[in-house]
């Protein structure tokens, strides 16, 4: 189980062949986000800013909750911190489990946390101005979904 922050790009075939290393995992599920103009409105990068320890924190704890939901042999949370051009890799997810099932259920829910309350900051930059993004209400919705 590991939690990284950082400002470095990160192999993704790496890091999930790192998970499947076990002879008892049956599944690996990674996801990967990328920094994409949705709206095509122009957009030049995305900044990422947070406290690294209070971010770290947040991402172990939810990590925790993850493996104590269910049976999860392994996992990795990559996030990228700083300004980010288009197509350049934001974050990943990865869980390692014996069933499949485990595994994308445990990932899907790491994925709304982190698209909803991880404590980073994000402002994205245009031509001619830049705006602080806020959590957009249907990723609030996803996370509704896992509580008890």
């Amino acid at each position: 189980m590991s939690v990284h922050v950082q400002t470095d790009d990160f192999d993704l075939g790496a890091e999930v062949s790192k998970l499947s290393s076990d002879p008892s995992v049956g599944a690996v599920v990674s996801f990967t986000g990328i920094v994409r103009d949705a709206a095509q409105s122009g957009l030049i990068s995305m900044e990422l800013e947070c406290y690294p320890g209070m971010v770290e924190q947040a991402l172990n704890d939810i990590e925790i909750k993850a493996r104590n939901r269910w049976d999860l042999k392994a996992s990795v949370i990559i996030h990228r911190i700083g300004n980010l051009k288009l197509g350049e890799q934001i974050m990943m997810v990865a869980t390692a489990s014996p069933h499949r099932q485990d595994a994308f259920e445990a990932a899907e829910f790491l994925m709304d946390y982190l698209k909803s309350e991880a404590p980073f900051w994000k402002k994205e930059h245009f031509q001619d101005h830049a705006k602080w993004v806020d959590a957009r209400e249907t990723d609030l919705q996803s996370l509704k979904r896992w509580q008890d």
